[in-house]
């Protein structure tokens, strides 16, 4: 389903008081007398859809002109999904856009119920409307709209070329980035890889373990204290035990002691059961101290002041605590360190030969995106001679016999996204005119009927779903006023057409005619857009021919002018 504007309100704009606009799928023609407002609903649609916003448009005595829009859109397709990125809802296949601007110059732009700022619904007009008048920034005028639109209208021959170019385009630049940073970086990566050669150095040559700081702080308290510590157990060792080397008889040690009580408890311990419990216990606790007292005895003799193997272990534990200060908290970091810095210097060395790899396949890419570049080229210059020849005859169908459109191909200097081919549509009002860009070439109102004549060469490869004209048909008449109008039918076969026209052989082709009537005090009201049935239709058409709506001549002309469209479009 593509997207169109199915109605839109606007209030206080221009001479428009308040006016609701219900547009049909097709071919919608907007007509009226001079001053009723026809051009206020251009400019109206053209704010809907981020044009300039211009105080002075705002009617006299209202604090603002509000413009609101109710398209139909698909709930799955991409404008859909452009609202619902900025935070908008489509309800039921609907969106609302709304856009105010106030007598002061303040403007408000609304987007499926979300405040965004008007330069998103500039972005999101590009792919649903396309503004065609003397005061509008003309889409097709955009260089990359133009390369664009001509590769749609090259159609299929191009999609295969353009593919493989878009992603030989992607490999290139991708090397070409890897190559700039690796040689604009050459110096730096080198250092870095002498820094990180200095650090494996260092971790190499002091070859830690892991743990091995706390072992080695575990033996220096050792050595440091040898002397308390071989004292301390000597000292427990007597308490437990007794010296026998001391010569004293009467050695009150712990195991003598505990011997006296275990004696005075054996005595008795038939009489009750209890003792005999505790006695038990007081032989285990002699065991006990004997054996504490025989390690005590055993790790004295051990215990040995060694200042040498003291100055060892103070030197290694400098050498680890200079390596944890540079590389790591502790010697598990430090070595987790060594082996990435090991893949990292692995990783440098190898940039000579991976740059010799990148540059290599550079060349090889440069080669292919050449060939692929002449042959989008190839295919894009047959496809600008063909547009260029299609345009031309529908502008002589226009009354612009002497004009001529070309599409201009020139080489860019690189590589683009797309090609090296800078598209420019140019136009010549007369032989002896050289082409020029098309905003120079032609005349405002000349340059609504080549854009009109490029939409109908573009229809269907062209995706943009509304084209809204207006002074399409300023400055012709009879027979050409007849081909435009013919044309427009064209186009709204394919999306929903909106124009403004003067031209009674333009309206009569139109699927649906609004006519703007303004009020006694000039003004124009809700009631004021008015859609016209076919008596209505022959009774303006009659206006727009002779001035009055009753005159049987015009209204005669009228019908006429009705059944040549109807059987042109049937």
């Amino acid at each position: 389903m593509r997207p169109r504007v199915e109605e839109v309100r606007i209030q206080g704009l221009g001479v428009i008081d308040e006016a609701v606009l219900v547009l049909s799928p097709g071919f919608t023609v907007l007509t009226g007398e001079t001053g009723a407002g026809k051009t206020m609903v251009v400019t109206g649609l053209g704010l809907l859809f981020g044009g300039r916003a211009d105080p002075a448009r705002v009617r006299p005595g209202s604090d603002r002109a509000t413009v609101e829009g109710t398209l139909v859109v698909d709930p799955a397709g991409r404008v859909a999904q452009q609202v619902q990125d900025v935070g908008g809802e489509v309800e039921d296949g609907e969106l609302i856009i709304s856009r105010t601007v106030s007598a002061e110059g303040r403007s408000r732009a609304w987007l499926g119920g979300r405040s965004v700022p008007v330069g998103t619904l500039t972005y999101l007009a590009e792919d649903l409307v396309a503004v065609h008048g003397q005061m509008d920034q003309q889409r097709l005028l955009q260089p990359g709209r133009q390369r664009a639109a001509l590769d749609r209208y090259a159609g299929e021959e191009l999609v295969k070329p353009l593919r493989a170019y878009e992603q030989a385009y992607k490999r290139h630049k991708q090397v070409a980035d890897q190559l700039t940073e690796l040689t604009a970086r050459a110096k730096e990566r080198a250092q870095e890889a002498d820094l990180l050669r200095f650090g494996l150095q260092e971790v190499e040559q002091a070859d830690p373990r892991q743990g091995e700081e706390a072992e080695l702080r575990e033996e220096e308290e050792r050595l440091s204290h040898a002397d308390s510590l071989r004292s301390a157990a000597e000292t427990a060792h007597r308490a437990l035990l007794g010296d026998p080397m001391s010569g004293e008889q009467e050695m009150q040690d712990a195991i003598a002691l505990v011997g006296q009580a275990r004696a005075a408890v054996e005595a008795v311990r038939d009489f009750d059961p209890a003792l005999a419990e505790i006695a038990d216990r007081l032989a285990e606790a002699g065991y006990l101290i004997s054996d504490v007292a025989t390690e005590l005895a055993a790790y004295a003799e051990s215990v040995e002041a060694d200042p040498m193997r003291l100055a060892i272990v103070q030197e290694r534990q400098a050498v680890l605590t200079h390596l944890v200060r540079k590389y790591g908290e502790d010697t598990g970091v430090v070595l987790a360190w060594a082996a990435q810095a090991a893949l990292r210097v692995t990783e440098l060395e190898g940039d000579d030969e991976r740059i010799g790899d990148l540059a290599r396949e550079h060349e090889e890419l440069t080669g292919r995106l050449t060939d692929l570049a002449a042959e989008l080229t190839r295919v894009r210059t047959a496809a600008a001679e063909r547009f260029g020849q299609a345009v031309t005859e529908e502008l002589t169908a226009l009354a612009m016999p002497h004009a001529r459109v070309v599409v201009t191909l020139t080489a860019a200097d690189d590589f683009g996204p797309h090609g090296i081919d800078e598209v420019e549509l140019r136009m010549s009002p007369h032989p002896a005119s050289p082409p020029l860009p098309l905003n120079k070439g032609a005349s405002g109102g000349e340059l609504s009927r080549v854009m009109l004549a490029i939409e109908v060469v573009f229809a269907g490869a062209d995706p943009v779903p509304t084209f809204v004209f207006d002074e399409v048909d300023a400055g012709v008449g009879g027979k050409a006023a007849v081909e435009i109008g013919r044309r427009l039918a064209r186009l709204a076969r394919t999306a929903q057409v909106i124009v403004v026209t003067h031209l009674p052989q333009v309206a009569a082709f139109a699927d649906q005619h609004l006519v703007v009537e303004k009020a006694g005090d000039g003004s124009v009201v809700r009631s004021g857009v008015v859609a016209l049935d076919k008596d209505g239709r022959a009774r303006e058409l009659s206006r727009m021919l002779a001035g009055l709506e009753d005159s049987e001549l015009g209204r005669a002309h009228a019908e006429e002018l009705l059944a040549i469209a109807a059987a042109d479009k049937a």
